[in-house]
């Protein structure tokens, strides 16, 4: 019998599947496998790293990001997501995950590509629900949030 990293989704959709890089913990990079499946009305993004798999999801309607958390079989939701575009990297909960995706970050600087000019860190706030409260750029992620 195997056991579940993370809940199986119904009606699953494969959008893509990469390999990279990850870290776990602020660890340096390894060689990883993200993949992306449209479940109902949220993405999942499962990391196989080593032995390992953190899944996050990415809800719509409103927007919320979580954690799978495999101890607990709940999701939890993320404090802050971050992406520097000079390291290709996106991390999630500070350097708890970080993923190399130059592909992903790219198509973010071509489709805004005013909110990104010479920008190279872009942060994001969540709520205790998960949901954005608050989102800088830069210098401007210095100031503490309250």
């Amino acid at each position: 019998m195997a056991l579940l990293a993370a809940p199986l989704p119904g009606q699953a959709q494969v959008l893509y599947k990469l390999e990279t890089r990850c870290s776990l913990k602020g660890a340096e990079p390894v060689p990883c496998t993200v993949e992306a499946v449209n479940e109902d009305k949220a993405t999942l993004y499962r990391h196989q790293i080593g032995s390992e798999m953190v899944t996050l999801r990415i809800s719509d309607s409103p927007v919320r990001m979580a954690l799978w958390d495999a101890g607990s079989k709940q999701w939890q939701s993320l404090k802050r997501a971050s992406a520097r575009f000079s390291a290709n990297t996106v991390c999630f909960n500070g350097r708890d995950l970080c993923v190399i995706n130059p592909n992903y970050l790219n198509s973010v600087r071509e489709s805004n590509p005013a909110a990104t000019a010479k920008r190279d860190l872009v942060k994001v706030n969540f709520d205790e629900d998960g949901r954005i409260n608050a989102s800088c750029y830069d210098d401007g992620c210095e100031v503490t949030l309250k």
